[in-house]
């Protein structure tokens, strides 16, 4: 493919920002991507406890759409994906009940964060860098970290950061792309884990080998055994506890550790009657500001999950799709073919 002189600055290595860079790089698409984080992964990323790995942000994701889903087929051909959760509980009133439906689900392989880092491979990657600011001149961008130091010049900036950190990017260049990310409602999250040095106890009624499990509304929404991962056999028993959105919002301020307390209270509550379970050796919370969008974006069908202004200004993310890893990737691969799509009509 052309080489082109567009030069793209992406801010954001989650799956939207990695979906487009890829598409761009293996176009021949000269692109640098910037993350505040160590490393690639955003809410796909992971936490390594002394002999554990828990999963923090998605833990799995399913497919509907058939590019993703070849997408998927690729990520499993390259070992970094498997399907995952195959025993799903649903935890009723009544006792825990098996959920089954249709629905692929997968998960990362041998950490949710594996996918990111294999979209990542070759990718011009600055991690620990957070841009403060974007500066416009002669035509071109110019990224400001909060050390001080410039980044560029590119011919692009592309924000797949959650809508209100976007919005704070764009707000002094692009009114309309300030408003757009206004009306995308980004909700908070707490994730908790807890380590074990003894497995759990087998649950009556229950198969012994149960990997995940729903819970009706309340403080926790999803619990998932991350040494019944593909991948973790090998390491202790430990649980990642997603709380409800609602709850999260209503307990945004509180500290960490009472929110882990909090939630694997709300796990020993949904437990079959008569269940105990053992002390943790290890217990902890993350909080995300910004995990999940509620309220969508809408444009227009060829313009509805990403936004693009003539200065170079661009949007993506699930913010402006859907909450699912299938939309942030989505989102991004769509934004990353139009740009190419552009250069080429520019650089034939």
């Amino acid at each position: 493919m052309p080489s082109s002189s567009a030069t793209t600055a992406i801010i954001g290595a989650g799956i939207a920002g990695l979906a487009c860079a890829r598409t761009l790089h293996d176009a021949g698409c000269p692109v640098t991507l910037f993350d505040k984080g160590r490393g690639p992964g955003g809410r796909m990323s992971s936490r390594h406890l002394p002999d554990a790995v828990v999963d923090l942000g998605a833990q799995f994701f399913s497919v509907r759409d058939h590019a993703f889903h070849q997408q998927v087929n690729d990520w499993q051909n390259a070992g970094c994906v498997a399907p995952w959760p195959q025993t799903l509980w649903q935890a009723e009133d009544a006792g825990w009940q098996p959920h089954r439906d249709a629905l692929e689900r997968f998960i990362g392989t041998p950490r949710m964060s594996s996918v990111a880092r294999h979209l990542a491979q070759g990718l011009n990657l600055a991690t620990d860098t957070r841009i403060e600011r974007l500066e416009r001149e002669a035509k071109c961008w110019w990224l400001i970290d909060t050390q001080g130091e410039r980044h560029g010049p590119f011919g692009r900036v592309v924000i797949s950061a959650p809508s209100p950190q976007a919005q704070a990017l764009v707000a002094p260049h692009d009114s309309a792309l300030a408003e757009a990310c206004e009306a995308v409602i980004q909700r908070p999250c707490w994730t908790a884990w807890a380590r074990f040095e003894t497995p759990l106890p087998s649950l009556p009624g229950v198969d012994d080998d149960w990997q995940a499990v729903r819970l009706p509304p309340g403080p926790l929404r999803f619990v998932s055994r991350n040494d019944h991962k593909p991948g973790r056999g090998s390491q202790g028993e430990s649980l990642s506890l997603l709380a409800h959105l609602e709850w999260s919002e209503a307990n945004l301020e509180a500290k960490p550790d009472a929110i882990a307390e909090l939630l694997l209270a709300a796990f020993r509550a949904a437990l079959p009657s008569g269940t105990h379970l053992p002390k943790p050796s290890a217990l902890g919370a993350h909080r995300w500001r910004y995990a999940q969008p509620d309220v969508f974006a809408q444009g227009e069908a060829v313009n509805r999950d990403y936004r693009l202004s003539p200065e170079g200004l661009a949007l993506c993310g699930d913010g402006w799709r859907g909450p699912r890893v299938e939309d942030a990737w989505l989102s991004g691969r769509h934004l990353g073919e139009a740009l190419r799509d552009a250069d080429q009509r520019h650089h034939p």
